[in-house]
């Protein structure tokens, strides 16, 4: 492994995209780490040492921007507007005509797709940013915290409008610089910053867990986490690239003296084919509920209950609740990303076909047979891997965000086995070994 890095380095295409790829992360960390204007940096800071006011319901939102949310920093809203701009777009293409258009034209209509993203990205900055200046005016950003209500001191109208404006022209410098990775380093920009968000918070989190301990001054605790840690991310990897080979053959056809077709080759249908995308949207609507009785500060029996169950991730409701949304929206993603009409026409169109199955609306009902076969493993693993840190690690201080959660494993996995897998094949092609062997 060390070898192949070595090797990396020594050659010169990869090195300067590497180097250049290393050099944007240094300036994205340094934007997480400078506030913006109106904030009171020193309240801010005695509220995130509050450890009752630091597990608010912003705990995913601050782990996916590496703890600039909470920090109400430049970055603060991190790489989420446009998680979230690129999801919305990806549901609107399979309702909208005119975008399923676009996509079919290639990469024109892609880079047509993509303008409207970034639109919709700034858009949904402006709403977040008005909407975190809101909650931390209020002093609802950190509950507990005695002094969270005089985070932002000067509540003026003048003041509000450039601490969103400047999260918004932050959150579109984040955007530029992943695309500016994608463009000219190494991976997906989006999925490299998103990689470093969640992995600057590690070491935070892990420090936590071992000085609440109380074993061994809270390094057995320490120890225990870290092996269930790698024991969950050596079973995401399994899982990852685990998939279903569907063998398909394409018949031979002779034009003129040439002879075109009658190979094989195979449809790769992943066992988690949602990626971690359920989790998100699982964690985000069970979040609604909770959001509006903080905003109402209702004392009502409905509010009560709210705060009693789905806000509390040790409740059985919420446990409950998250697993069936995991498991519902694993199989919605999985109906509008994977179309078996689609790609039995396809197939049809080409020659194509699977031994044993007729070409046209056969070959779909049986992918989408098979589809559905491998959907429920892949959800229940998915709405299992998300419940770990709530379930088996709450003794040793953890909660929903702790680090080797579901949803941080999910991402720091796939990214990261997406990004060995470029470099290898940069690497092999000029006849070096790779880094997997």
């Amino acid at each position: 492994m060390l070898t192949a890095f070595a090797r990396a380095f020594k050659t010169p295409d990869l090195r300067k995209k590497l180097l250049f790829t290393l050099g944007i992360i240094v300036v994205y960390r340094v934007g997480t780490n400078v506030p913006i204007p109106g904030v009171d940096y020193r309240n801010v800071q005695t509220c995130i040492d509050n450890a009752e006011a630091n597990s608010g319901l912003f705990g995913l939102v601050n782990m996916f921007s590496g703890g600039a949310l909470l920090q109400i920093t430049i970055f603060a809203l991190g790489i989420m507007p446009y998680i979230t701009a690129s999801i919305i777009l990806q549901l609107l293409t399979v309702v909208i005509p005119r975008l399923e258009a676009l996509k079919k034209e290639g990469q024109a209509g892609t880079a047509k797709i993509t303008q409207y993203t970034r639109y919709l990205t700034v858009a949904l900055a402006i709403l977040q940013g008005t909407g975190l200046v809101a909650t931390a005016r209020s002093g609802a950003l950190f509950q507990g915290c005695p002094v969270a209500s005089q985070i932002v001191p000067d509540q003026s109208i003048f003041v509000t409008v450039t601490m969103v404006i400047t999260m918004t022209a932050g959150t579109a410098l984040v955007m530029w610089l992943g695309e500016l990775i994608t463009d000219r380093g190494i991976g997906n920009g989006m999925s490299i910053l998103m990689f470093i968000s969640i992995a600057a918070t590690f070491p935070s989190a892990l420090w936590a867990i071992k000085e609440q301990g109380s074993l061994a001054g809270g390094w057995i605790e320490f120890g225990t986490v870290m092996l269930v840690g790698f024991v969950m991310v050596g079973l995401v990897v399994f899982v990852e690239q685990a998939q279903r080979r569907i063998p398909v053959q394409y018949a031979k056809r002779m034009v003129g003296r040439r002879s075109y077709g009658g190979t094989s080759t195979y449809i790769p249908l992943k066992v988690n084919q949602a990626g971690v995308i359920p989790v998100i949207f699982a964690a985000s609507l069970l979040y609604i509920p909770a959001l509006i009785v903080q905003f109402s500060s209702s004392t009502a029996g409905w509010a009560t209950w709210i705060e009693a169950n789905l806000a509390n991730p040790g409740a059985t409701a919420h446990i409950v609740l998250y697993f069936l949304l995991i498991v519902f929206f694993a199989f919605f993603y999985v109906a509008i990303s994977f179309n078996p009409e689609e790609v039995a026409d396809n197939m049809k169109k080409y020659g194509g076909f699977i031994p044993g199955i007729r070409a046209g609306r056969p070959t779909a009902e049986y992918l989408s047979y098979v589809l559905n076969r491998i959907t429920w493993p892949g959800s229940l693993y998915l709405g299992l891997i998300a419940l770990v840190p709530t379930m088996a690690l709450a003794g040793f201080g953890a909660n929903q965000n702790f680090p080797f959660g579901g949803t941080s494993i999910l991402i720091i996995v796939g990214v990261g086995l997406e990004t060995v897998r470029q470099i290898e094949s940069q690497l092999q092609q000029r006849n070096y070994e790779g880094f997997l062997r």
